[in-house]
């Protein structure tokens, strides 16, 4: 009875999993029947040659290295293998086996065979090839407003739609500098067709339109006439790897314009590093790209902070490295002969393609609507971790995440909602562009430290003066909401001294915490400086019972204590602090 219930389990076992590959249209042409260790090879090999050769099956092991394993393949494409399960668990040898299973096919995810694609580093960095496999662009239509866009071999005439040249008022769009075919050549330069190089979207349109002379400068009339341009040919994304100073109405109006036409603007968010972006990055509904690097980090010529809203691959060369490997690969023309080359840039005006092209791989996945599209990248990308000067956006671009979010739906206020929820924003452009620091925290700090002086004082809170506030405020959590609030142009450090506690301030207003700043050695040299002016004493204790309730807040927040050791530190020194405003508070006022 037992033997016939096993031999039932073994080919229910062996049936359900045929089904089961069948549910998961799993492809596969052989079986795999993998015996126990112990079992002599003489012996399989004698079972399966006189089992397997009645029913036209042949056997062998799979590898050299499967003997040890004892890992045997069948194979008989013509064979019906629900009856091989079937048979197989009638011998009297199918106890010896650990599973029979199907010998499953896998292949490759899909790469591209241009020659130069290997150089590509920065297609792998944003997950193209995953994101290939379920999208590559098709329909969509990205409008390049930059020097032009030749016809190349690896960027041929049916990949482009009728542009304009703005520069000298003409329908010819030649590049005479090689930036414009540059950038059309990460959106979309031919791929997979055996030479140069690959795209992002290689199966998007490219609609060029010439803005910028050969020396790289054009000016704001013929960029705005271009984006309307653009908007009213029925381009779905606009690229704009340009920029500069200057706040121009006449542009703000073409990118409102061709944003209510249903068009995606992606921007290149400068190359000054300084902790703003470049206008037209910075105006409304318009995506303002950073870039990286090579190593995944910010490239040091990327402008950060106030506006920016992701980052890609820019590039960055190591000028040790004369091949320029750092940077971004693709086939343009040379400005001086005017013959294709492959050759390597780097710049915010390389990351922003990036982006654009993944605009166009989601918008081929069935989304439509600017917002929508901005919403997935936005929510897709891959997290920079502690970025308190904005140097990342919402995080690393990433095209496969975009492409698995893009699929799962219509996006809607809850979907929104969850994601601000999830990353720790309040609302979609981190106040002014910027990004809020760790809340929680904070407030648990201030609420202390006015627990605590309420318990020491006994006294209502209107009558323990601003200097009281303050104290506890500086030494608890400083004015928090003020770190990460990005204002254009102006200087990110003293919002970020105003914003920080004073035990932050020895680390620049990041945790970890400084073992100077995060001691009780500032509040007492205050207080001892203060305790015979009655005019300061009370901010001076208040900053001792602050600092009190932020160390020990920060002992057991993750990150800040660095260790077992580091936290008992902070809690020895937030109860010194705590000691020195009680016996403080017991000197009498002067």
């Amino acid at each position: 009875m037992k033997r016939l219930l096993g031999l039932g389990l073994f080919c229910l076992a062996l049936l359900w999993g045929l089904g089961s590959s069948s549910a998961r249209s799993g492809e596969y042409t052989s079986w795999i029947v993998n015996f126990r260790n112990e079992v002599p090879t003489a012996a399989i090999e004698q079972w399966l040659g006189d089992w397997g050769q009645p029913l036209g099956l042949r056997w062998r092991l799979n590898s050299t290295f499967a003997q040890g394993e004892r890992v045997y393949v069948l194979e008989n494409a013509q064979v019906a293998w629900a009856e091989v399960a079937a048979s197989l668990a009638q011998q009297p040898w199918h106890q010896r086996l650990e599973y029979a299973e199907p010998n499953y096919i896998y292949r490759a995810t899909w790469v591209p065979n241009d020659p130069g694609y290997p150089k590509q580093w920065h297609l792998r960095a944003i997950n193209a090839e995953q994101a290939w496999e379920d999208s590559r662009g098709e329909g969509a239509i990205v409008a390049v407003i930059d020097t032009g866009v030749s016809v190349l071999p690896d960027l041929p005439a049916s990949q482009l739609v009728p542009g304009y040249d703005f520069v000298n008022d003409r329908e010819d769009v030649r590049d005479d500098s090689g930036h414009g075919s540059h950038v059309a050549g990460t959106i979309a330069q031919t791929t997979n067709n055996g030479i140069g190089v690959a795209g992002v979207a290689h199966r998007a349109k490219i609609m060029p339109l010439k803005v910028l002379a050969a020396w790289g400068g054009g000016t704001v009339a013929d960029i705005a006439d271009a984006v309307r341009l653009a908007a009213d040919r029925g381009a779905h994304i606009i690229n704009l790897s340009l920029g500069g100073g200057g706040d121009s109405h006449l542009l703000k109006e073409a990118i409102a314009y061709a944003h209510r036409q249903g068009v995606l603007i992606v921007a290149a968010a400068g190359n000054e590093g300084q902790s703003s972006v470049s206008y037209p990055a910075r105006y409304p509904h318009v995506l303002a790209v950073g870039a990286t690097n090579a190593t995944d980090r910010k490239a040091g010529y990327s402008n950060y902070g106030a506006g920016l809203d992701l980052v890609a691959p820019g590039g960055e060369y190591d000028p040790a490295d004369e091949e320029r490997r750092g940077g971004i690969w693709q086939q343009t023309i040379d400005a001086e002969t005017g013959t294709d080359v492959l050759q390597s840039f780097q710049g915010t005006s390389m990351a922003a393609p990036h982006v654009a092209g993944v605009a166009a791989l989601v918008r081929a996945s069935g989304l439509t609507h600017p917002d929508d599209i901005e919403t997935v990248l936005l929510r897709s990308v891959r997290p920079a971790g502690n970025d308190p000067d904005n140097a990342y956006g919402a995080g690393h671009l990433d095209a496969a995440r975009a492409i698995a979010l893009a699929q799962q739906g219509q996006l809607g206020w809850r979907d929104f909602w969850r994601w601000l929820q999830e990353n720790g924003y309040l609302n979609p452009r981190f106040w002014w562009d910027g990004g809020l620091p760790a809340l929680m925290p904070k407030v648990v700090m201030v609420i202390a430290a006015y627990l605590v002086a309420w318990l020491l004082r006994r006294l209502p809170f209107w009558q323990w003066g601003a200097g009281f506030h303050g104290g506890l405020w500086l030494g608890s959590s400083g004015l928090f909401w003020f770190q990460h609030l990005y204002v254009f142009d102006a200087p990110q450090t003293p919002l970020r001294w105003l914003g920080s506690s004073l035990p932050e301030w020895g680390s620049g207003g990041t945790w970890p915490l400084h073992p100077l700043t995060a001691s009780v050695l500032l509040p007492l040299v205050a207080v001892v400086l203060t305790l015979s002016h009655s005019r300061y004493r009370n901010g001076a204790i208040a900053l001792s019972i602050g600092t009190g309730a932020h160390l020990a807040i920060a002992a057991f927040f993750p990150g800040a204590a660095s260790g077992p050791w580091g936290a008992g530190f902070l809690l020895v020194n937030a109860l010194l602090c705590l000691g020195l405003a009680k016996l403080a508070l017991r000197v009498p006022t002067p």
